[in-house]
């Protein structure tokens, strides 16, 4: 299960007996705020469903609810059942109490914290902060006082539901075996494969097409803190990885990108075609000025600014592949010109 994709049947609400409803297991540890309970229990009008576990009939979310449909004299309240384990279902329990309602305290949000990194060891630090309410920081620490047990082998689940290995070396090196034995797959399909990003698929394909290694040298290449020390032969030191004018060519002026775009709205191929128009329309949306982006950002609310960055990397790793294919496509042309 991923934080916020659970198993809930959001259409079907039936009526169960409060008295079969378990209430033990939850987040809260200091329990209810009876002022919550009171002003829910005098409100007009009739609650809305709790969230219970159907395997065990355990309230994950509606706890102030249940209480006061009790104070109301009620025998039966609105359920939405949840299918999955218990784990998932203490998962989704934490996620109710942070977006909504009373908020967990933040000795709560610790103990969620370390509940999950347990009962999910290859969820990220980020992951995990996102469900319960915490900077990734906080939760790397939580980690570490956990003991090793905690730790996934191999690597973790990000929020984007990709395997990412906790040694990059491993994903180069596989990245590298992939691009060998099929040199058409695309790299958002390599980096899926790997746990890489498709930066890196990108920079591991241009190395095995220049005859170099897929590991970076002078990086890490085994388990954390280890070094291979070594430089390769002949490349310059002071050069880094994708800056090559033949791999990535200089950044396009805002005014050229302008005048490009509306040149571009001219041609008939792309302006009476469908997937033409659509190109011209995303084109034209990120022809902007760096001060036009610089006041887009800084109206960004800051409760939103990780979820937008995550969004514009998903974004730029599309123009990337798009960028990538079409030098590729035009390159395979020359050499048949």
């Amino acid at each position: 299960m991923e934080p916020g994709q659970s198993q809930v049947d959001l259409n079907t609400v039936v009526e169960v007996e409060i008295s079969a409803l378990s209430v033990s297991d939850s987040p809260r540890t200091a329990g209810e705020s009876g002022e919550h309970v009171e002003m829910l229990a005098v409100a007009d009008g009739p609650l809305p469903p709790i969230l219970v576990h159907r395997d065990t009939l355990r309230v994950i979310d509606g706890m102030h609810r249940l209480r006061a449909a009790r104070r109301r004299g009620q025998e039966t309240i609105e359920v939405r059942f949840f299918d999955g384990d218990e784990a998932d279902a203490f998962v989704l329990a934490v996620e109710s109490n942070i977006a909504h309602g009373l908020p967990l305290t933040k000795a709560d949000r610790k103990r969620a914290a370390e509940r999950i990194i347990v009962s999910h060891p290859t969820w990220s630090n980020r992951m995990i902060a996102a469900t319960v309410g915490l900077a990734p920081a906080t939760v790397a620490k939580v980690r570490r006082q956990l003991p090793a047990g905690a730790e996934p082998e191999r690597g973790r689940v990000g929020q984007d539901g990709r395997f990412r290995p906790l040694d990059g070396a491993a994903g180069r090196k596989l990245a590298g075996d992939l691009i060998t034995e099929n040199p058409d797959l695309s790299l958002r399909q390599i980096a899926r494969a790997t746990g890489i990003s498709p930066e890196t698929a990108r920079d591991v394909r241009n190395r095995i097409r220049r005859g170099e290694e897929p590991l970076l040298t002078g990086r890490r290449s085994g388990p954390r803190g280890q070094r291979d020390g070594q430089r390769r032969p002949g490349r310059p030191a002071g050069r880094r990885r994708g800056t090559a004018a033949a791999v990535t060519p200089g950044r396009m002026p805002v005014a050229d990108r302008n005048e490009t775009v509306q040149r571009l709205k001219g041609d008939p191929a792309l302006r009476y075609s469908d997937t033409g128009r659509t190109l011209l329309r995303l084109l034209g949306i990120h022809a902007v000025s760096p001060q036009e982006w610089e006041r887009i950002t800084a109206d960004v609310p800051a409760d939103r600014r990780r979820t937008i960055a995550e969004l514009a990397r998903a974004c730029s790793d599309n123009w990337s592949e798009l960028a990538q294919r079409a030098a590729e496509r035009q390159a395979g042309e020359s050499v048949w010109a």
